[in-house]
């Protein structure tokens, strides 16, 4: 399967399992989306669980509130993640807190899921990583998957989980990455990354379609001699701690690669917990390797993502500190 069909599977497994679990969003239902993620799923659901709704994202999320707060399970899709801002306030002010406001009262056992990122030549309005943000927001978890396989265990965990999660899907990699996925109850839990490659010089931390980045880079690395670790965090909040320090003790070297804005992005936050709470195990500056702290370009937007050769370069840099 693609990643388009793994995710498909996911939501019909979980919506047969579960009547509580509805689909929701701006052409979801007899277009089946945008990308066609929800095709089908009308058919089989109907229109009382698989909604189309009018060009609102915040009516899409506060709707998706209530019906969570009020015992079922909603799905809900963001066209493009980049036009999620406009339900930025029910997401940070009442999706994310509900449960703490409550005392547990209420719950928001939702997900907000939507493709992500550049790869595509969309322009800044379709191409925008913001998973920065949302990880500055206690009571969300965020996650981005990097394969098929992924997709479908961490979209059926998210659907299951009883706090609200924020689903970015690398839309570059929906159709180019194969591989097997596992029919019927497959789950990949939620906070916890995946040893992609093993390798004892560098460890490299990255996630969603920067993984096929960092590989290539790491085919060039090993040519000079040296061994790359790398690791898929697969959820961003909360990142796997203890697979990147069980990294760490070998490689004693870290690069850190994502496709959001370099300043206050999620490297900034690994490598202070690093720096901060174990330095001993470094044998040279953290290095990071982001997008530009500009707005998304059309024309040059392979020299704005990372690319092999800048994962390179910080990999080299760091081996040679």
């Amino acid at each position: 399967m693609n990643m388009v069909q793994a995710l498909n599977q996911a939501l019909r497994e979980e919506m047969r399992r579960d009547e509580r679990v509805v689909v929701l969003g701006e052409d979801v239902g007899r277009r089946g989306g945008v990308f066609l993620v929800t095709e089908g799923l009308i058919d089989e659901f109907g229109p009382d669980r698989v909604i189309d709704t009018p060009l609102t994202e915040m009516g899409i999320v506060g709707v998706a509130v209530g019906m969570a707060m009020y015992g079922l399970r909603p799905v809900a899709e963001i066209q493009f993640i980049d036009f999620v801002y406009e339900a930025f306030d029910q997401i940070v002010n009442n999706v994310a807190w509900v449960r703490f406001r409550s005392a547990g009262m209420y719950k928001t056992p939702m997900v907000i899921r939507g493709p992500c990122c550049g790869g595509i030549r969309g322009g800044m309005h379709h191409s925008q990583s913001p998973e920065t943000y949302f990880m500055h927001t206690p009571g969300l978890y965020v996650v981005m998957p990097s394969t098929p396989k992924d997709a479908k265990g961490l979209l059926k965990a998210s659907i299951r989980s009883d706090d609200p999660v924020i689903f970015l899907e690398p839309k570059v990699i929906y159709r180019r990455i194969r591989e097997e996925v596992p029919e019927g109850d497959y789950i990949v839990p939620l906070g916890k990354g995946r040893l992609v490659k093993e390798g004892s010089d560098v460890t490299l931390v990255t996630w969603g379609a920067m993984v096929y980045q960092a590989l290539e880079a790491a085919k060039h690395a090993e040519k000079r001699g040296w061994s790359i670790e790398i690791i898929d965090l697969r959820t961003l909040l909360p990142w796997d701690k203890d697979l990147v320090l069980e990294s760490l003790e070998k490689t004693n070297r870290l690069v850190i690669v994502h496709e959001a804005r370099r300043t206050l992005g999620p490297a900034a936050e690994i490598s202070a917990y690093v720096s901060e709470n174990h330095i001993d195990m470094l044998r040279g500056p953290v290095m990071r390797v982001a997008s530009y702290d500009t707005p998304f370009p059309l024309a040059h937007e392979k020299l704005y993502m990372p690319n092999v050769a800048r994962i390179y370069r910080a990999i080299r840099e760091v081996m040679q500190w």
